[in-house]
């Protein structure tokens, strides 16, 4: 495991071009004489262990990298400069490989199969969707991942029941004015004033139209007006991003902001295009199944944290959308957060990650097929 996890982080691969990450994992399954279902994908992959009959629950990691130019002074440090395994994904890829040797090791006990997914694209919301997409995973009836957390310790699994990760949705908006002279406003319609005031007005819909016991975010992160100090511009742009704990906030939120941004540049006699995306929903773990997984956490030694939740956003949502389940951390030190070029991933949590998630989907198929 430890050596997978090394090639891993030597070798990261962006979203989409997972093709070296995805022939090292299959070489990996192969040896083992661990099957792999047949995608029609060119990067990821889904392996399959136990009888292919009865019960299925699946294990779920992602195998992609960010680009990110590493910081580490690790001897095993990315070799592909830009590229960099920091979210911990190498990690995840090498549990869930040794998650499924423990079980190949076992699969004439398995009461059923378990399905060992290497996702790609998760950092940016495709990959979940191609995987589902291939109808291989319509029979799951539980789906469980795990994500590295630098804040704990090895040897930690964090579980918390409900609401874990934000929704991750995207918006932009032109605001359409008239050009003129900036020594003659009065002669054209000036968008700026009017995206500072949609900038101004955006900042109430969490504080004033949201529940103070709901958790949102709007965030607006980039804008954009002209290109010299004395023409006023036909146009000025933002964009930024909406995060929810519910649908219905998110829902509710997009109706807000897309009413204020028309009715805001509308008082100012401006025009507005405006565009939303909506990415992956927020992920809303099954309280029975973190229960469940804390009690065998604790069984095998392991410390038991209840994580706080985030606004940031996991496509593992779309596989609860599907069947329930549980998104976990697990602790692997570091002291620097995912995404930081100097995070690191203490190799010392790879085996009871391991033995943890292996342990979890041959408990959970017994259950089911006692149900």
């Amino acid at each position: 495991m430890i050596e997978a996890f090394r090639w891993l982080h030597r070798h990261p691969e962006l979203a989409m071009e997972e093709r070296e990450t995805t022939a090292f994992i299959r070489s990996m399954l192969q040896e083992h004489g661990i099957r792999m279902l047949d995608t029609g994908l060119e990067t990821g992959l889904i392996a399959a262990v136990g009888s292919g009959k009865g019960p299925v629950v699946a294990l779920r990691a992602d195998i992609d990298a960010l680009p990110v130019c590493e910081q580490t002074g690790l001897a095993y440090a990315s070799q592909r400069h830009g590229v960099m395994h920091a979210c911990g994904h190498d990690f995840h890829a090498a549990t869930m490989l040794g998650a499924a040797l423990l079980l190949k090791a076992r699969e004439a006990a398995l009461p059923g199969t378990v399905k060992v997914i290497f996702q790609p694209a998760e950092e940016v919301n495709q990959g979940a969707i191609k995987m589902i997409a291939t109808g291989l995973l319509d029979d799951v009836g539980l789906f469980f991942t795990s994500h590295s957390y630098p804040w704990y310790p090895a040897g930690t699994i964090g579980v918390r029941p409900g609401p874990v990760m934000a929704s991750a949705d995207h918006f932009r908006a032109s605001i359409i004015g008239k050009g003129c002279h900036a020594g003659h406003p009065d002669l054209g319609i000036d968008p700026i004033p009017a995206l500072a005031a949609v900038i101004t007005n955006a900042q109430s819909i969490v504080s004033r139209s949201v529940n103070p016991f709901d958790c949102a975010v709007v965030s607006i992160t980039r804008v954009s007006a002209g290109n010299t100090w004395n023409v006023t511009p036909d146009a000025a742009e933002l964009e930024g991003t909406v995060r929810a704990m519910s649908d219905g906030v998110r829902d509710d939120i997009q109706r807000r902001l897309e009413r204020l941004v028309r009715d805001t540049a509308s008082a100012h006699g401006c025009e507005t295009d405006f565009d939303y995306e909506r990415g992956p929903s927020p992920v809303v773990n099954d309280a029975d199944a973190c229960r469940r997984a804390a009690e065998l956490a604790r069984e095998l030694g392991l410390r038991v944290e209840q994580n706080p939740p985030s606004m940031g956003a996991e496509d593992f949502s779309f596989y609860l959308k599907k069947a329930p389940g549980a998104f976990i951390r697990v602790g692997t030190g570091g002291g620097y957060d995912n995404h930081h070029p100097r995070f690191i991933a203490d190799p010392a949590a790879l085996l009871p990650a391991a033995r943890f998630f292996a342990a979890l989907a041959e408990r959970e198929l017994n259950r089911l097929a006692r149900m």
